[in-house]
């Protein structure tokens, strides 16, 4: 496997945008690769911004944003947009990626996969290449019943112990989505474990992430 590395501890601060359609999105999307940065790049800051994460959904938003960042300097952004309905408000939610523009210069953005199966999710990855143009933009995956998994393009190895304090974490801030047959710590740790085993992870876990541009 080729392999890139990381800015040296003494870049500071390492800035990460993290930008998620719901709730619980960034944290399992790119949960371990936040904590892989927090303790390789311990002076990284973090915007973490949720656009629909309105009611109780929003405080479990601030108490995962907490316990992946804690530590870090953080910025912590809710909006209330109509989950499922990012499209159709558009306008709204592109005039706030053009407020955010001015208010962050990322060196690394989190943002979902163009090809995912869920409208909200593919209009923020649109909208996040149309607004920051210049920057590296990694897209994670969310599994779902549409079962729309890709073939990803960049691996991020991780400790198993690394996995499944994320998971822990997810399963803790998210009581509301116990319920649901799919949000379950084998869910999570078999997409992890799948993708560990494509990359030839060392711990045979990892997360993925599309990656369109990257200069060398």
């Amino acid at each position: 496997m080729i392999k890139l590395s990381l800015p040296g501890k003494d870049k500071e601060p390492f800035v990460v945008l993290c930008l998620g359609a719901h709730s619980d999105d960034i944290e399992i999307g790119c949960g371990g690769t936040v904590l892989h940065l927090k303790s390789a790049l311990p002076r990284s800051s973090f915007h973490w911004v949720v656009f629909s994460a309105a009611g109780p959904r929003g405080h479990e938003a601030t108490k995962a944003a907490e316990l992946f960042t804690a530590g870090c300097e953080k910025k912590i952004i809710l909006k209330h947009y109509r989950d499922g309905f990012l499209p159709y408000s558009g306008g709204e939610v592109k005039d706030f990626f053009e407020e955010l523009k001015g208010q962050v210069n990322p060196d690394l953005i989190f943002t979902h996969w163009r090809g995912d199966a869920h409208q909200d999710h593919r209009l923020l990855a649109e909208l996040t290449w149309n607004t920051f143009r210049d920057h590296l933009i990694l897209e994670y995956e969310v599994p779902k019943y549409d079962g729309d998994l890709g073939q990803p393009s960049l691996f991020v190895p991780l400790p198993e112990e690394l996995c499944r304090k994320k998971v822990r974490h997810i399963l803790d801030a998210f009581p509301s989505q116990h319920s649901k047959l799919w949000f379950q710590e084998d869910t999570f740790m078999s997409l992890m474990r799948l993708r560990g085993m494509e990359c030839n992870a060392p711990s045979g876990h990892a997360e993925s992430f599309h990656c369109r541009k990257l200069v060398l």
